[in-house]
């Protein structure tokens, strides 16, 4: 081998050990997919990628900090708010965000953590300016469907119309002229213009829980249930009518009934009377004497069954149990 073979060789093992050590030093980084970076030097921003892909680092100098490109939620902590009507409530809310330019975001916040603590405070903030200027109806409806309703009255039954008159169902709720969706809608409004410049796009806001506070928790409760003891005393009272109602509508049939049963029995008992009669009549124009002697053997069998000894001086009633000469 001769010498400047030999120098050649030692040339190429020389830049092979030096490639596998800048290898080895990592200059190449890998952007996945639904991921984005910004590339820093000396803690001044040199460069960054949105695109999913292979790229190459200074070694030792550049850092890489990766921020995700998907949406991203935030779940506020309840806060106690006091609506137009200075009625305490809890509003717990829930907004998701999204980092649109990652050098303006590193530029302000550097982490996710600090981005979350100051968009936590700039959500909770908007949520209150928006819920103190509104009433509680704004907030917790969307529509008016609940005084729609009232207008297919008509359509009714009589006793639903008579239960909704016991319970004072005729009260017309408050109109709604915005709604929890445009009230959530103001509420991302605001909180974008305050975080614009940020890097970020926040998408919505939505309260996910709005309840009462403590102190008026037990009112609302005691509240719900007079209106429903209500409601049960209406159905009660209406029942014990229609009982009534119907106990009297059963009195009156069973009268009815029973009148005519008595007149038809009367008509029947009539015409068995006439009957009876005409037979007895036809019976004693047959033999006098002996239609005589039967209607005296029913009468001694109807009024002398329950003596055993008779005494009378009316002989003629006896005729059929003496002789002639007195004897029986």
């Amino acid at each position: 081998m001769t010498k400047a073979m030999k120098k050649f060789i030692g040339w190429l093992i020389a830049i092979v050990i030096l490639f596998i050590l800048f290898v080895l030093t990592g200059p190449f980084y890998i952007v996945n997919e639904g991921k984005q970076v910004v590339i820093t030097r000396f803690s001044k921003i040199v460069d960054s990628h949105e695109e999913a892909g292979l790229y190459i680092k200074v070694p030792f100098l550049d850092q890489v900090t990766e921020y995700p490109k998907l949406i991203l939620s935030l779940d506020g902590d309840p806060q106690s708010i006091t609506t137009k009507e200075n009625q305490y409530i809890i509003v717990d809310t829930t907004s998701r965000w999204r980092i649109t330019d990652p050098v303006a975001f590193y530029q302000n916040f550097q982490t996710l953590d600090n981005a979350y603590n100051k968009l936590s405070d700039i959500v909770d903030s908007s949520c209150r300016t928006v819920i103190t200027q509104n009433r509680m109806s704004e907030i917790v409806r969307s529509s008016n469907i609940i005084n729609e309703r009232k207008n297919t009255e008509a359509e009714k039954d009589e006793e639903t119309k008579e239960i909704d008159k016991l319970v004072n169902a005729d009260t017309v709720n408050e109109v709604v002229t915005k709604g929890r969706s445009e009230l959530c809608r103001q509420m991302t409004a605001k909180a974008q213009d305050e975080v614009r410049g940020w890097g970020i796009e926040l998408l919505d806001i939505v309260p996910r829980q709005v309840k009462y506070s403590a102190e008026l928790n037990e009112s609302v409760y005691n509240s719900m249930i007079k209106d429903r003891n209500q409601v049960a005393q209406a159905y009660r009272s209406l029942g014990e009518g229609k009982k009534a109602e119907w106990l009297g509508r059963l009195e009156n049939d069973k009268r009815t009934i029973a009148s005519e049963a008595y007149r038809k029995s009367e008509e029947i008992k009539g015409a068995a009377d006439a009957e009876a009669a005409a037979i007895y009549a036809a019976a004693y124009n047959k033999d006098i004497e002996f239609y005589t002697f039967w209607k005296s053997m029913e009468s001694y069998k109807q009024n002398l069954k329950d003596y055993p000894a008779t005494y009378s001086t009316k002989m003629d009633y006896f005729k059929y149990l003496y002789g002639s000469d007195g004897k029986r």
